[in-house]
């Protein structure tokens, strides 16, 4: 077991990094030994992909994914960061990976060509109710009498290159960052160490790490992506004290008493609040979850723009 000292080494977030830094093939590595970590096997992203889910699209009501990568194998990776607690997480998981994988399945191509999606969630509020920091979740075929887990057949193993339906479903990963204690067990909690600090633990030994210490540094990004970054951290602060005024004004209270009527009353009040207090029409959509176009809307609606 190890602890880590608060060592500071500038390094730029990983949710950042993933927007922003990990899209280049010279960046593939660090991503390779997230996920090797993460997924217990080794990882080769081939390639970032540009999906319908990755693009700002007025008619879809969900916010773009962060990253969507595929491996050697084929086999495609979403990768989402999400600071704020949204009551319908795991429905928007689901709704991302049932996306994704009608996307990339064409008209008149067999079942089998459906494409093996994990869903790796970052989450720095508290989703659910548990007390550990790293949940996985798959399909699991159990029989009802005899509690045995059911197989691919012979013919099915030999055509699919799988052992169980598991293999062929989605699996998800929560990653409840705030839950993490610093203490170090192995080497994926040296990597959960990193996107809680934003820091690297003194002697590591995971990988990828050694790639994030080189690549990521703050002091190596040259003048203008600073300033964007700097931008961006202040738009976090910024957005975090907004979200915590909206709740001390009452926008959010009552989710545990059962006093919200309806989520586009609750949400047009926190636009409403938002604006208020100064917030960009651009991060008010982040929060609220819908198009700026109708957030606008809202806005002009109430005479506010």
């Amino acid at each position: 077991m190890k602890h880590f000292s608060m060592a500071s080494r500038t390094l730029v977030s990983f949710d950042w990094a993933i927007k922003r830094l990990l899209r280049q093939k010279a960046s593939f590595g660090i991503l390779n030994g997230f996920l090797s970590e993460l997924l217990f096997q080794d990882i080769s992203v081939s390639e970032i992909l540009e999906s319908e889910g990755n693009k700002e699209d007025e008619d879809d009501k969900y916010n773009r994914l962060d990253l969507l990568c595929m491996d050697a194998s084929g086999e495609l990776i979403i990768i989402e960061v999400q600071f704020y607690e949204e009551s319908d997480y795991f429905h928007r998981c689901l709704y991302a990976t049932s996306k994704v994988i009608t996307e990339y399945i064409s008209k008149g191509d067999a079942y089998r060509d459906v494409k093996k999606v994990y869903s790796v969630n970052i989450l720095y509020f508290d989703l659910g109710h548990g007390n550990d920091y790293i949940y996985k979740g798959k399909a699991d075929f159990r029989g009802m009498h005899q509690d045995d887990r059911l197989e691919l057949s012979e013919n099915q193993k030999q055509k699919f290159g799988k052992t169980f339906p598991s293999d062929i479903f989605p699996e998800y990963y929560l990653i409840k960052v705030n839950n993490f204690n610093n203490v170090a067990k192995s080497t994926l909690d040296e990597w959960i160490y990193f996107l809680k600090n934003t820091k690297l633990p003194d002697d590591y030994k995971a990988k990828g790490l050694s790639l994030v210490d080189s690549q990521l540094k703050y002091d190596n990004m040259d003048t203008a992506s600073k300033q964007k970054y700097d931008q961006y951290l202040k738009e976090v602060r910024i957005s975090k004290d907004m979200l915590e005024t909206a709740e001390m004004k009452g926008v959010i209270k009552g989710k545990t008493e059962g006093k919200i009527e309806g989520k586009i009353e609750e949400k047009t009040e926190m636009i409403l609040t938002l604006f208020e207090d100064k917030l960009p029409v651009s991060q008010i959509a982040k929060y609220v979850r819908l198009h700026e176009v109708e957030v606008i809307r809202i806005l002009k609606h109430h005479g506010k723009m």
